[in-house]
């Protein structure tokens, strides 16, 4: 569990060194809060209590998805395109000499990457979107305990997606395809677009239903005090029953995978 340690605190020193980008990100963030707060405050103000959330709520939703939206990997920007590239050029072989899990490995990274993303980029957009508006924050610690133990367990969702997709290029040699769609499902399922409980009818239940709802949905009605006693454990249940399924699915493609390692361009 060390060596998996070190490679995570390394994931959140590699991101850390980015400040130009990190800064620029969480001006793009801040930007993108604010025009999504005045269309949910637009739309609030038409259809009040919509979705199940009064309009501070909804604007907190808002922020938390900003805050969410690097820390899970929603848009990219995690180990995914690196390991494809690994893959296309053969470079895998050597990863798999190594004396370590090579799903583990990748997990141990990203989890330091997303650590590095929810304090750099997650916790300023947030806090100004606390100055500008009345947000729906919790005063007291236990909710935003609850809410960063939701966030960890998304954030393992996330990777298992992403493991998935990435592994494709075994077979594809390039999972580009494979991972833009997976990113295009995590937008729209995930919550980032509009809370999953404004979708109508079966679409909604599906909605809820998939994966990607423990990448915001779960983790922001965690935090506005929509999950507590059994439903948050239920909430927890979720995340970690699909955690389980996803991460034994890579693995199995992963063992797949490695039978038929090809190096590709010499």
């Amino acid at each position: 569990m060390r060596l998996y340690a070190a490679v995570a605190a390394g994931g959140f020193r590699r991101h850390a060194t980015y400040r130009v980008a990190t800064a620029a990100g969480v001006f793009t963030n801040t930007v993108f809060g604010f025009i999504m707060a005045h269309t949910y405050i637009a739309l609030w103000d038409e259809r009040p209590q919509l979705g199940g959330y009064d309009l501070s709520q909804a604007v907190t939703f808002v922020w938390l998805g900003q805050a969410l939206l690097m820390t899970s990997a929603m848009m990219g920007g995690g180990f995914e395109d690196e390991l494809i590239e690994r893959i296309r050029t053969g470079d895998i072989a050597i990863d798999l000499y190594r004396p370590a899990d090579l799903q583990l490995w990748w997990l141990a990274g990203d989890l330091g990457r997303a650590a590095f993303h929810l304090l750099g980029r997650g916790v300023v957009p947030l806090l100004l979107g606390a100055l500008a508006f009345d947000l729906a924050l919790p005063a007291s610690p236990l909710p935003w305990l609850a809410f960063l133990t939701a966030v960890l367990l998304g954030v393992v969702v996330s990777f298992a997606l992403r493991y998935l997709a990435a592994l494709s290029a075994f077979w594809l040699m390039d999972g580009a395809g494979v991972l833009q769609v997976t990113r295009l499902a995590g937008l729209f399922f995930s919550g980032m677009l509009l809370p999953l409980t404004l979708f109508p009818g079966a679409l909604g239940e599906l909605a809820r239903l998939l994966p990607w709802s423990s990448l915001l949905q779960i983790p922001a009605d965690v935090l506005l005090g929509k999950r507590t006693g059994w439903g948050l454990v239920h909430a927890y249940a979720f995340q970690l029953g699909w955690a389980a399924a996803l991460l034994a699915a890579g693995r199995l493609l992963q063992t797949a995978a490695t039978r038929r390692v090809v190096v590709q361009g010499g």
